[in-house]
């Protein structure tokens, strides 16, 4: 568990689910490995325009906080794959009601505009 992980557990659980997956693109790579297991090039290309830096941090906290499962396969060239854990997919719901509030919300945006 990640320090910043550790601090927000003092504060309340919300913070705490807030400290877990809302870094940048965190919601982004969890909604894309809901789907299926991916390679780093795949998911990648999947996220968008996220940096190579940026993109390897995000898994490696994800790593850490126990809701990423990373895969390296002994193979010329390296191969290595991320899934979500058992952890990892109890988000599935909570994803889900994320994208449907956000589609209502985008479409709420336009009714208004």
């Amino acid at each position: 568990m990640r320090d910043k992980t550790a601090a927000a557990i003092a504060v309340c659980s919300v913070e705490t689910t807030v400290s877990v997956i809302g870094g940048c693109w965190k919601l982004t790579i969890i909604q894309e490995l809901l789907d299926r297991t991916l390679r780093y090039g795949e998911l990648r290309r999947a996220v968008g325009e996220v940096t190579d830096r940026v993109l390897t941090r995000q898994l490696r906290e994800l790593e850490e906080d126990g809701l990423v499962h990373r895969e390296v396969y002994p193979e010329v060239p390296p191969r290595v794959e991320y899934s979500l854990t058992p952890m990892g997919e109890t988000l599935r719901s909570l994803v889900r009601d994320m994208d449907e509030w956000g589609q209502t919300w985008v479409a709420a945006q336009r009714v208004l505009a």
